[in-house]
């Protein structure tokens, strides 16, 4: 290290403890007293050994053993979980005290438990679902171990149950970290049917209060969001995005914005539209078809062609 630095580094530091005692959201150190996002991504691991135990689980365990070790990790996961919920409790606006979060954090670690078997039987759909949407999939396991589109939506809806448990900030932590690493953004909160299929997948953001029905499939970069505000804080509580409902197909790039606006059923989005009003039910909706303009020689007079499609071009990705 050099001189400069050594004479130097003691007024920076004593300069950064001065500016941590302002008291502002980002001036928080007690690290013992809230979650620990790396401790809630040992639980998502935990719980996806728990729902897919032949694709994420150590495979040092024997299948004949497969009682004793879901009893080990169900029993690991549970416990982690827990505390995590506790220090949530605590560390979230309500200032939940140390006994009551204790007490309330094993109620919901178990009843969030109790729920596994019913997501497992959604999340079946799910694999169905992308196995019928998807004709590059050679068999359902390739979707269960390389699908990033079944990773986003399995860590949403074990989030979404501890979101309808009332834990916060977890929930979203959870989401966030699927969303790190398959670039889907699904909010926990977001209320999404059966049979949910994400095609390839990257840059999808489906808001908070977005409701979605059944059978529904989406492709890259589609947008089911809210309408922007200046003051955001004002509409907290209020439904702002989306209801697409049952059989509905959107096409890569789409925004679908507004709490009021409805995508009936049976429709299909074109790529890139942009709708912030009602669909009614049966509707195909696509941009007027483009222009292409091509230069065969610099010399010679511009050629336009009219882009032709087919009837069928809902069907072309």
């Amino acid at each position: 290290m050099g001189k400069i630095i050594e004479a130097k580094i003691q007024n920076i530091v004593e300069d950064i403890l001065r500016d941590y005692q302002k008291e502002r959201a980002i001036d928080k150190i007690d690290i013992f007293r809230q979650p620990d996002k790396q401790e809630i991504i040992k639980v998502i691991n935990g719980l996806l050994q728990i729902v897919y135990p032949g694709y994420y689980f150590d495979k040092t365990y024997k299948i004949y053993s497969i009682d004793h070790k879901l009893s080990v990790k169900v029993e690991d996961t549970i416990y982690h979980l827990n505390k995590q919920i506790g220090l949530a409790l605590q560390f979230s606006s309500e200032g939940f005290g140390e006994r009551e979060a204790e007490e309330r954090s094993q109620r919901i670690s178990t009843a969030f438990f109790s729920r596994i078997p019913s997501v497992r039987e959604v999340l079946e759909t799910d694999v169905q679902a992308a196995f019928w949407g998807d004709p590059a999939a050679k068999c359902k396991e390739e979707i269960i171990m390389s699908y990033p589109g079944l990773y986003a939506i399995t860590v949403y809806r074990l989030a979404h149950e501890l979101f309808l448990l009332e834990v916060p900030l977890i929930p979203r932590i959870m989401t966030e970290y699927a969303h790190n690493l398959t670039g889907i953004d699904i909010h926990p909160g977001a209320a999404i049917g059966t049979y949910f299929f994400i095609d390839h997948g990257t840059g999808i953001v489906v808001g908070e209060t977005s409701v979605i029905g059944d059978h529904v499939k989406i492709y890259q970069g589609v947008t089911i969001g809210a309408l922007s505000t200046r003051d955001g804080q004002k509409m907290r509580g209020m439904k702002r995005h989306p209801t697409i409902r049952d059989n509905v197909t959107i096409y890569a790039g789409a925004s679908i914005l507004g709490g009021e606006t409805v995508i009936g059923k049976n429709s299909v989005i074109g790529s890139n539209v942009f709708i912030t009003s009602s669909i009614p039910d049966d509707t195909k909706v696509n941009i007027k078809n483009p222009e292409l303009k091509f230069r065969q020689n610099p010399k010679e007079t511009l050629q336009v062609q009219e882009l032709k499609q087919s009837e069928e071009w809902y069907y072309m990705i």
